[in-house]
Order: structure tokens, then C-alpha cells, then sequence
């Protein structure tokens, strides 16, 4: 079997450098001017203005004159210029017109690509100021992530081959030449990294790459497709099919995995051969478990409705930084428009909403919260992520509604649990969708607007919650004893 892992292209570190001035004064021109753009050796980068060196040639001339009294003047006014980066070229041309050159233009010591640029026009710089960062990319980087589990498969030399999205139909093939000596503590995974030629430009930085290594194959394994398996945290888990009902049932249940192969997860415990699992269609099920109060990742022992529970679900509103609830805020605003896309029964802007939510979710950065907070996100936005990539491939509206339904869950759960800072969002219910089991979903405003009518009954709904800098989750009891209003039609 092989071992299977994700990484990305960056760019290779030992070829990053600099372009500097050696020339103090006033950035008059530049000649590169954004990031990205390719730079070769000897290229004219920038125009200078230098009052320092226009003293330095007035110098020279002086130096010239007296040549004969002091012939080694002239030579320190020369190493003066040189020490600037001044061409023996252009100083001999200085000597013989006699004319002073007030601008000097800057040249690339080295080829790449800019990857920052340090300055503007118009800014004065000393010797050595650093104009633009570059990096040569002739070879780059390949790095993968391995968990620790899997680390003592992998040695220096050995061969992977990968293929990254961006290149469909072509594989690369390099060879490990570095295992990060730290594991990272919390998620428990290291980088190997392998070079690659890149000479014809083909990868380019943050490409994302699957790769293989081949590994020994081990009789009599279980394995269960990678797309069986849901994550919470450090949960694994399936969902089991209950054989002999009459509609079809599943059970939850916990898995331990080993390794991760082209073929799929190694089932160390958890279920056994011969029973049937979900290979598509999980997350599905554990969100209407959820919505029904029945075990699922995020629920592993099941409410009873009136039993005595402290919350419904946890709250890490004071612990979550603003900047994490912002970018809750951004997936939020994404969502709205896809709402309105469903109102307006919209199938295309539905499709087109959903790619600019998942995109908002790639942006939330999941380390700025720890721990038990940190897993409650991960599970949400696997969540979301699901919904909303089944959005966007589907070309059916009522299809599109009944996948939205469990999106608005998730995000409704992840506004309550992580609070918002500047915003307000309205949490309204229709009970008449889905055949009258009712549905929730997010607004930005009081008047309903139902995503899961449209035009059929566009006012048919409450506000259930108002979700602002100031929401607490009540207390489960609350929650089962608190009397609904009546809703509008």
C-alpha cells in the first residue's frame, strides 16, 4: 500500500535574497513595481537621487585637478565611488566630461521573483536599505505533513511522488531530503520536505499537492474509505448501517484508526468485518442526529429533553479573540447572500454564494483559539464546508434548501458558542418547512424573508434568537420550557 500525504509547494528558503541599495538618497523611479513580478540579474531596478554622491563627484573633478601634487587624492575619491557601486565605466566618464551625474539607477544582484516590496517613490534610503525580497524560483520546496504515527516509514532518500490539482494528468517525482526533527504538539504532525527542478516555472508557491510513498502492505487489514470517516477533535467516527429495518437506521460509533493508504483508513477497532458503513452521505446523518438530539460528533451522550444539563451547547464567547469572531462575522455575511440567493430562488447564485462562503472559511484562522474550543470549530466548519461544496454542485432548489438547512445549524451553533463582536444577527424559524419539522436559518435583519418558501410563503416565519455582543446560551431547561411565538404567513 502507499502512504498518502497533503502538502503544499513553497518556495525554497536557501534561494531568498535581497536587492539593496548601496547608494544613500531619494527613491526617484521604479522600475519593478508590484509583487510577483520576475526580476533578472543586471536588471535596472530603480532610480536614486543622491546628494551624497553628487558631493562625491565633485570630489573626483577636485581630485583631478591636483592630480599631480596628489595623485593618491584622486585614487581615494575613486575607492570612495566604488564602495557605492559606481562602475569604473561611469567614473571614467565622470573625469572625462566633467559633468555630474545627480540620479544613479539601482541594478538586480541576483534573479527571482519579488515577494515583498520595501519601499515607494519618493523614499530616502541608506546604504544597504533593502528595496524588494525575492525568491529564485529554479527549484522549490515540496512539503507534506505526516503524523507522528507514520514518521518511522519515511527516511532520508526515499522517493515520493506527487500531483497537485493545478497540473490534472501530471505526476512529479523528487526525494526526501529533510524530516522536521519537531512535532508540532497539537496536531501531532511533522514536515518532510523533498526539492524539486522547477526550471520551466510549472509549480508556483502554496500549489496545493497530494503525495505517495510506498509502504509495506500488512494481510488482513480492515479498511474503510477516507470519505466514511468524520473527525471531531481526536474522535474518529462512522456511522454503522443497523441490519433488519424495515427503514433503513444507522448507528454512531467511535473508530480507532491506524494508517492511511490510497485505499483508505486501517480500522484498528470500532466495527468489524462484515458490517456495512456510510462511505457517503455522513456528515448528512450526523447533522440530522444533531437537529434531533440524538448522538453525534458533536453530541457523544445524547440529551434527553427535561434532563438536568447545565447548557446546550458551550460557550467560549469570552475566551474567542475579536479577531476570530470577525472572521466568524465574514463566513456569516457569505451566508447571508447565499440565503437571499435561495429567497429569491435563485439555483446558479446559490451555486456561485457557496464557493464565496467556502472561501470565507478557508480564511478563518483556526489557531487563534485552543483546545476544547478549537475542536468544537474544526467540527463546525467540516460541517459547513460540506454543505456548502453540496450547494454548489447541485442544480435542483429544493436540493440546494434541504443542504442549506444544515449549513444555517452549523453556523447558528458557531455564532452562539463563539459570540460576535460588532454585529447582530436574527435567528428565525419556519415550523412549516420539511413537512412541518421546521427550520432554522440566519438573518441580518428582523423581517422574515424564508430562504425555504420564496415567494410560496415569504413571510412564514419568527425570530427566534437575537445573536449580539451580548448573547449568552440560556440553560438547557430554559430552553426545553421557553414558549415559541406565534409566526407569521
Amino acid at each position: 500500500d502507499a502512504l498518502m500525504l497533503n502538502g503544499r509547494i513553497k518556495a525554497d528558503e536557501t534561494q531568498a535574497s535581497s536587492l539593496v541599495s548601496h547608494i544613500p538618497g531619494r527613491i526617484e523611479k521604479l522600475f519593478v513595481s508590484f509583487t510577483g513580478e520576475h526580476v533578472n540579474q543586471g536588471q535596472k531596478i530603480a532610480r536614486i537621487y543622491s546628494p551624497d554622491l553628487i558631493t562625491a563627484q565633485k570630489e573626483l573633478l577636485e581630485a583631478k585637478k591636483i592630480l599631480d601634487i596628489n595623485p593618491e587624492l584622486l585614487e581615494a575619491t575613486k575607492s570612495k565611488l566604488r564602495y557605492w557601486k559606481i562602475s569604473s565605466q561611469t567614473i571614467d566618464s565622470i573625469l572625462q566630461t566633467g559633468k555630474i551625474q545627480e540620479t544613479f539607477n539601482i541594478y538586480a544582484e541576483h534573479s527571482g521573483v519579488v515577494s515583498q516590496r520595501r519601499v515607494a517613490v519618493g523614499d530616502y534610503l541608506s546604504t544597504g536599505e533593502v528595496l524588494f525580497d525575492i525568491y529564485n524560483l529554479k527549484n522549490v520546496w515540496a512539503v507534506f505533513e505526516i503524523y507522528e504515527r507514520d514518521i518511522a516509514k519515511v527516511r532520508l532518500g526515499t522517493n515520493i511522488n506527487f500531483s497537485t490539482p493545478s497540473l490534472p494528468n501530471k505526476t512529479f517525482s523528487a526525494r526526501i531530503n529533510f524530516i522536521d526533527p519537531v512535532i508540532n504538539s497539537k496536531t501531532r504532525i511533522a514536515a518532510v520536505r523533498a526539492e524539486v527542478s522547477n526550471s520551466n516555472a510549472q509549480l508556483k508557491p502554496e500549489m496545493f499537492i497530494t503525495g505517495s510513498l510506498n509502504s509495506k502492505h500488512t494481510s488482513g487489514k480492515l479498511i474503510v474509505p477516507k470519505t466514511s470517516v468524520l473527525w471531531t477533535g481526536t474522535r474518529s467516527v462512522v456511522y454503522i448501517k443497523i441490519p433488519d429495518t424495515v427503514i433503513p437506521s444507522f448507528e454512531y460509533r467511535e473508530v480507532e484508526l491506524g494508517d492511511l493508504s490510497e485505499n483508505g483508513y486501517e480500522i484498528i477497532s470500532g466495527i468489524t468485518a462484515g458490517e456495512e458503513i456510510v462511505t457517503n452521505g455522513a456528515f448528512v446523518i450526523d447533522a440530522a442526529a444533531q437537529l434531533n438530539n440524538q448522538t453525534s460528533m458533536m453530541n457523544k451522550n445524547v440529551m434527553v429533553k427535561n434532563a438536568d444539563h447545565l447548557t446546550h451547547l458551550p460557550d467560549y464567547t469570552t475566551s474567542s479573540p475579536v479577531e476570530f469572531k470577525n472572521q466568524i462575522s465574514q463566513v456569516a455575511q457569505a451566508y447571508l447572500l447565499l440565503k437571499d440567493a435561495l429567497v429569491n430562488g435563485k439555483v446558479k447564485e446559490a451555486g456561485a454564494y457557496s464557493q464565496s462562503l467556502l472561501i470565507a472559511l478557508e480564511n478563518v484562522d483556526m489557531s487563534l483559539v485552543k483546545g476544547e474550543a478549537h475542536i468544537y470549530w474544526m467540527a463546525q466548519m467540516k460541517a459547513m464546508k460540506s454543505h456548502g461544496e453540496q450547494i454548489g454542485k447541485l442544480d435542483d432548489l429544493e436540493e440546494q434548501r434541504k443542504q442549506f438547512e444544515f449549513l444555517s445549524q452549523s453556523l447558528i451553533k458557531t455564532i452562539k458558542v463563539f459570540g460576535v463582536d460588532t454585529d447582530t444577527f436574527y435567528v428565525q424559524h419556519c415550523p412549516m418547512a420539511f413537512d412541518d419539522n421546521g427550520a432554522d436559518w440566519l438573518s441580518a435583519e428582523t423581517s422574515i424573508k424564508n430562504p425555504y418558501f420564496g415567494d410560496k410563503m415569504m413571510t412564514c416565519g419568527i425570530v427566534r434568537d437575537t445573536l449580539d455582543r451580548n448573547f449568552k446560551n440560556p440553560p438547557m431547561q430554559e430552553q426545553n420550557i421557553r414558549q415559541q411565538p406565534t409566526h407569521n404567513h
